[in-house]
């Protein structure tokens, strides 16, 4: 069975199930770390909130996370200023190196695991794209380095290396700061009209709603389904690897989306790589075991397991007003596999909006941006192929085709990334039911 480290290495607490008819100011659909946050601030300014979670707190993606708290996202900073500018660029930066120095105010007097270390993003192909990025950062304000080489087993052409980054246990976090929290599990929102959200136990009435559901489920506003795509990304720990290789001290993941990644976690050292589309093929597990094999020999795996991550148009999260059509609902979504330091600062931006402050950062993150993106058409391209295939199995969501994903078991869906299991059963959204529930 695959199952994260952190499943083994954290108990959260247990919360009631919802049921009746409640009023609140701020409702929270989805007890994911974003959810979460947002409830643990509300709930420090003493705002009136409830938070609703399908299952249980953190069963979704947080919980198969590779946890690293960095506000460096890839080589994104030289593409920002190219593609918004540099003052928009440098609230990108702002907003997530905020979230980093947050993160550590909160774990100071929590037992999770919390370490400063350096962040690493290398090339396999181009040096000069890595110094570009150094120029770009520093442009910015943050004190960005070049490095030429890595104790990494292979060669690269340099990487860009942020210190001050941080890594630590998500679940020994949560469940310290979920305690006490006003938060019901095992209890699905099914529908949302008018500021009621239903579920099958009843209803809550509020005056705002933050949807933090992963991928938006509302189809009918936002356009998310055209927005968003989805991503999988696997991860190995391997054990006691320090006694054999040595510390590796710091964060390392490749700039391109099918190379991998590495951290430590005490005796562990975790690889992550064979990412692809969701519903496409790609390198999984297999591919971070041959190169394991490879580079470092028998080594023994500890744990396997394999996360899901949404993708914007832009490399930007989509935080704030669900649409501009939906004054008293948001939503942050759009990861885009950061979702640590991206949730921290959505928690941040969103508190702000549902008590009518205006956030300094929200701006660059509305979702009601721009949505002419090269990516755009491959997303449009995917929705109508998968559409119009003569496939038997269909995704409840929106109607398309599923394809049989033999390595994880699962029928997942090519267009927006939900998926079920070999029953039927719903797996990840943004579909809110089996394949063999009526809808």
């Amino acid at each position: 069975m695959n199952k994260s480290v952190w499943t083994d290495r954290g108990q959260l607490p247990k919360f009631d199930s919802f049921f009746g008819d409640k009023s609140t100011d701020v409702l929270i659909i989805g007890g994911g770390i974003c959810g979460i946050l947002c409830a643990y601030f509300l709930d420090r300014l003493g705002i009136d909130y409830i938070l609703l979670e399908g299952s249980r707190i953190c069963s979704g993606i947080t919980k198969n996370t590779t946890a690293k708290i960095t506000s460096q996202h890839g080589l994104i900073y030289d593409k920002l200023i190219k593609s918004v500018g540099e003052e928009k660029a440098n609230m990108y930066l702002e907003a997530n190196q905020q979230a980093v120095i947050e993160f550590e105010k909160l774990c100071r007097d929590i037992d999770c695991d919390f370490e400063w270390k350096p962040s690493y993003v290398y090339t396999m192909s181009d040096r000069k794209k890595a110094e570009r990025e150094v120029t770009a950062v520093n442009r910015l304000g943050f004190a960005a380095e070049f490095c030429d080489s890595l104790p990494l087993p292979f060669e690269t052409e340099g990487a860009v290396k942020f210190k001050n980054q941080a890594q630590f246990n998500p679940l020994k976090f949560i469940a310290s700061i979920a305690k006490g929290l006003n938060i019901y599990e095992n209890s699905f929102v099914r529908h949302i009209e008018n500021g009621v959200a239903s579920t099958n136990m009843g209803s809550v009435k509020a005056d705002k709603i933050i949807v933090a559901t992963h991928f938006p489920f509302i189809n009918r506003h936002g356009s998310y389904f055209i927005k968003l795509y989805q991503h999988r990304s696997y991860v190995i720990a391997f054990d006691k690897f320090t006694d054999i290789y040595g510390d590796l001290d710091g964060m390392y993941i490749d700039e391109s989306d099918t190379g991998l990644s590495f951290r430590k976690y005490n005796d562990l050292m975790f690889i992550g790589g064979g990412g692809h589309r969701t519903g496409k093929n790609g390198g999984n597990w297999n591919e971070i075991r041959e190169f394991a094999k490879s580079h470092y020999g028998d080594i023994n795996e500890k744990y396997t397991w394999s996360t899901q991550d949404c993708m914007s148009l832009d490399g930007i999260p989509y935080i704030g007003h669900y649409s501009k059509n939906t004054e008293n609902m948001y939503t942050a979504t759009g990861f885009n596999k950061w979702g640590m330091t991206s949730s921290m600062a959505a928690a941040k931006i969103l508190c702000d909006m549902v008590q009518g402050i205006k956030n300094e950062y929200e701006d660059v993150f509305s979702p009601s941006r721009s949505i002419l993106k090269p990516q755009l058409m491959v997303n449009g391209y995917e929705a109508v192929k998968n559409l119009i295939m003569p496939k038997t199995k269909r995704c409840p969501h929106m109607g398309c085709a599923l394809v049989w994903n033999k390595t994880e078991r699962s029928w997942d869906c090519p267009c927006h990334g939900s998926r079920f299991s070999e029953n039927g059963s719903l797996i990840d959204n943004p579909a809110t039911g089996g394949l063999n529930e009526s809808h």
